[in-house]
């Protein structure tokens, strides 16, 4: 604005106060050329006077004391108005110049290197080049969060009780800033009201935002509202939102618990504004309803859910390796290629291609791997070295000397816990030796103390309280053994699950229950033996069953890899729900890929392709099973090492809208083949209703394909007939990452969509040929009435009626909803909890055929991991057998779920156990009548010593 000038704090923010006159003075020479009529140029400078020279090398550096301030005597002071402090003089200022460090140049004082307790500061180091031969490259530079300041009517950056997702998360991580107390930083005191505002810098048509969903946004922050409410009780949380994205396997079920268990709020608006009241600092939010009407809200505390950006580095990336971005700067891989670039030999993996979920990332990131793999397969090894472990230490013939380790683990466990105490009490246990708290005992750092605290004090026991054993157990169990331990010479207190997580309410009772816990575990821990295992040999084949999509890609990706596969498909014909699919949304046709891989199974010598085969007996073990099947008449017996489960899944069958009862009423893929044949000649009204049948009782899950299939379809039919009418009836549109730009095509295109509920749902009546729906539109607030020439149900994925004999047959578990169950859905989403069992495509849950298509790559390499050992070893904790008390009843080979157990016939009934067959369940130690089953790590005695210990 002319005539207005600025300086100092306002403009640039605090500075020091030289630089604030500095800016007066600029200022005031900026007004003078103003007034005068002149040009406004920054002329005026400070005049410079070099006090002292500028230096970088610490030994230049004089050191002296400060130079000291002279102040009035009191006396004196009372007389006049003079200033109390005298100041320096010029030569005293000069003096004192002179010791200067210069710190905005590093002058090598090295006094950061003496305060830096990890010695993570070297100051001889220098930028160094390294070059590396490899045959392939794999590209996962990650993702930046959307830049909150770019939205300023949400507030971010200007009221302090605004903050991004990304803080929330860090406020209550228990290693973050906070130690995972829930605080508003205006005050610090806990927010008694949480607004999460979604979509921030996503679904966004504007230049400040991306028009892609980011597809996380939506189950990060259910998820933190529910962690929010667990760390305040009684916190009122709301979740204002457009559409509630729940398409993961299992995300429906955890959004349903939000609403219905944790009372989370979920509110359809569009958020205009956020104002804070100054006086409370409480935020006001301002919205507009799915009516159409405002309102306004207020809250203690406001979450952004920020979408994800491509790295800033990913266009330099891109251009170095001469790989292409899409138009939004992310990788753009063919979609029937998920981990492939556009050039030879670089991969892609995590959010390098798109915003996706932790499982996608997983998965799409040991596709790449699996893609590298099958380049590289004639050079695997040939660079590897294998991990060396000190000479394990005989502690047979030495006293019990146990070294108890706590982990504070901030509010998790610390929060509850009162972790000190428990620390002494855990060193005055009988052979306890060392005890000593850590604040993250699983960090890096701490995992090193305890290695070297075996060494000083001599422990040959070990005993870690902390949270879960079956995510961190390893790590601990590794230090041992890095330590020259027995790894099964350890015992693992969970004092987070069983403790401080149950207990929340009870700090005092928590840390008793904590004492008894580690008491309990040092008792065992004395009683603790070193645990041998064995080994065995691979069969390196493989066994694929199911010959859709899924399966070919796995079986290929495999033999590409170097292995020898059995395809085992139950239909006389290849390709399963592919054979229906004649076009992507992204216009690819699936035929043309389904006919390649096809013909490259036939000309695969190291491919057996078996259809019109069903799986009837499975046995053996990991590594070594034994499959029969039956092929016609004959039963084939087929020896591999490893499985994976491709088998898929069906188009689910409506049992409502007259669905069988009019011909006018049909599925999306019945659609889809309408369109190919040319079968739509005067078809003017199409209706589709999605989610029928899903996201309800009986099949409660949200199947992930619908609304991209419908808005696919739709589409052909306005490429086909844009006079033809197309009216979609939703509950939420879920087109996720990049498939949004669909969804914003089709509303241009003229397809109407109409939104309903579940208490609302639509009706359907027939007059002759045509039909008539009735919806109630919650915008226009009235019954609307739809003429239909045909109507379309989005129906969904069901699970395969021989899930459950599979899953018997194979010994792996399904979810409540008869899909295949992972051993992990985030850390091993395409592991089965049997080892060498492996899951992909539709069997594990709903997806696109794109994603079916990684998952199988990602199936693959995993089962690969296992095929390329030279031998398998054991588990350790196996069953072992007294033969002087072994009666040979057989009651633990009946009730042994891994065939582990069998009678040895030949040598008096005695019960024997594979041991590499073991999984430790401890099923036959439970069931032995006679007490001759044992299981190592889990004897009698030292249960029975637990016992005592809790019992005082």
């Amino acid at each position: 604005m002319p005539g207005v000038f600025a300086g100092g704090d306002a403009v640039t923010g605090p500075k020091t106060v030289i630089e604030a006159v500095a800016a007066g003075k600029l200022a005031a020479e900026s007004i003078h050329q103003y007034l005068q009529g002149l040009e406004l140029k920054n002329t005026f400078k400070v005049s410079e006077e070099k006090v002292a020279p500028l230096r970088f090398a610490g030994d230049e550096i004089p050191r002296f004391e400060p130079e000291p301030v002279s102040c009035a005597e009191p006396v004196e002071r009372a007389k006049n108005f003079s200033e109390v402090s005298a100041g320096y003089t010029l030569q005293q200022a000069k003096k004192e110049a002179e010791r200067c460090l210069n710190c905005g140049v590093c002058s090598e004082c090295l006094e950061c290197t003496k305060v830096c307790l990890p010695a993570a500061i070297d100051h001889s180091m220098s930028d160094e080049e390294i070059e590396l031969a490899a045959g392939a490259v794999i590209l996962s530079p990650g993702f930046e969060p959307f830049d909150a300041r770019l939205r300023q009517e949400f507030g971010w950056g200007i009221y302090p009780n605004v903050l991004t997702s990304i803080q929330f998360e860090r406020m209550l991580s228990a290693s973050g800033p906070f130690q995972g107390h829930l605080v508003r930083p205006s005050d610090k005191t806990e927010p008694k009201k949480i607004a999460f505002i979604q979509c921030i810098g996503s679904r966004d048509s504007t230049d400040k935002g991306s028009e892609y969903c980011s597809a996380v946004c939506c189950m990060y922050a259910t998820k933190q509202a529910i962690i929010a409410q667990e760390h305040v009780p009684g916190l009122e949380t709301a979740i204002f939102y457009i559409d509630v994205r729940a398409f993961g396997k299992d995300f429906e079920k955890y959004y349903d618990r939000a609403r219905l268990e944790h009372g989370v709020r979920y509110e359809k608006c569009i958020v205009s504004t956020v104002r804070e009241l100054q006086q409370e600092k409480t935020l006001r939010i301002k919205y507009r309803k799915a009516n159409g009407k405002f309102a306004e809200e207020d809250f203690d505390l406001v979450v952004l859910s920020v979408g994800l950006r491509p790295s800033a580095s990913a266009g330099e990336l891109a251009g170095r390796t001469g790989i292409k971005l899409n138009e939004y700067g992310f990788c753009q891989p063919d979609e029937f290629k998920p981990g492939c670039t556009s050039k030879e030999g670089v991969f892609v993996s995590g959010a390098f291609c798109g915003p996706k979920d932790i499982p996608e990332t997983v998965v799409e990131s040991s596709a790449a791997a699996a893609h590298a793999s099958c380049l590289l397969s004639t050079a695997r090894g040939s660079l590897t070295a294998a991990k060396e472990y000190p000479p394990e230490r005989d502690v047979s013939d030495e006293e019990p000397s146990v070294g108890v380790f706590v982990c504070n683990c901030g509010i998790n466990i610390g929060g509850i816990i009162n972790v000190p105490e428990v620390v002494k009490y855990a060193g005055g246990l009988r052979n306890v030796k060392y005890a000593e708290e850590f604040l993250f005992t699983c960090s890096q750092d701490n995992i090193q103390k305890i290695k070297e605290r075996i060494i000083e004090y001599g422990l040959n026991r070990l005993v870690v309280a902390s949270c879960t054993p079956r995510t961190h157990a390893p790590l601990f169990m590794s230090s041992m053994r890095e330590a020259g331990l027995n790894p099964h010479l350890f015992e693992q207190a969970n004092i987070r699950e069983h403790s401080a997580w149950v207990h929340r309410d009870q700090p005092a009772a928590a840390t008793e229950k904590a004492k008894e816990l580690v008491s309990m575990s040092v008792a065992k821990a004395c009683l603790l033996e070193p645990v041998a295992t064995s080994f065995i040999e691979v069969n390196r084949r493989a066994l694929v069953a199911g010959g859709g999509m899924a399966g070919i890609t796995a079986a290929l990706s495999l033999a590409g890899q170097g292995f020898d596969v059995y395809l085992v498909e139950k239909e006389k014909e290849l390709g399963g729900n592919a054979r229906n699919l004649f076009y992507t949304i992204q216009g690819n046709n699936p035929q043309v890929l389904l006919g390649r891989l096809v013909n490259q199974l036939q000309e695969n010598p190291r491919i057996t392709v078996l259809t019109g085969a069903e799986i009837k007996e499975v046995s053996g073990y990991v590594g070594n099973y034994r499959t029969k099947v039956k092929l016609g008449r004959e039963i084939r017996e087929l020896t591999h090492g490893v499985v994976i489960m491709a088998i898929g899944a069906r188009e689910a069958r409506p049992e409502e809208y007259m669905y069988g009862e009019h011909p006018s009423v049909l599925t999306q893929t019945e659609l889809e083949h309408k369109i190919v044949g040319n079968e739509l000649p005067g078809v003017k009204n199409i209706v589709m209703i999605q989610c029928v049948g899903s996201r309800q009782e009986g099949r409660p899950y949200c199947s992930r394909i619908c609304c991209s299939h419908a808005i696919k379809n739709a589409l052909k039919i306005k490429e086909i007939n844009p006079a033809a009418n197309v009216f979609i009836l939703y509950r939420d549109v879920r087109m996720y990452g990049f498939m949004e730009k669909y969804y914003k095509k089709a509303r241009s295109k003229g397809v109407i969509f109409i939104r309903y509920d579940l208490e609302n749902k639509p009706s359907v009546t027939a007059s002759g040929s045509h039909l008539t729906l009735q919806v109630n539109d919650p915008v226009l607030g009235e019954q609307v009435s739809l003429d239909a020439d045909l109507l379309v149900l989005s129906t969904g994925v069901a699970p395969r009626s021989d899930n459950e004999k599979l899953s018997w047959l194979f010994k792996v578990a399904l979810t409540a909803d008869r899909f295949f169950a992972e051993a992990h859905m985030k850390l091993r989403p395409v592991d089965f909890a049997a080892d060498g069992i492996y899951l992909c495509g539709l069997g594990h849950s709903p997806k696109l055929l794109g994603e079916s298509i990684a998952q199988a790559n990602a199936a693959a390499v995993r089962a690969v991991t296992l095929l390329s050992k030279d031998r398998l070893e054991s588990l350790g904790i196996v069953a072992t057998v007294d033969e002087d008390c072994c009666k040979g009843c057989g009651l633990c080979v009946a009730v042994c779920a891994y065939d582990a157990r069998y009678l040895d016939r030949e040598n008096g009934m005695i019960a024997r156990v594979h041991e590499v067959l073991c999984q430790g369940c401890g099923a036959c130690v439970a069931s032995c009548p006679s007490g001759a089953s044992q299981q190592k790590g889990f004897a009698k005695q030292q249960i029975i010593a637990m016992a005592d210990a809790a019992l005082g």
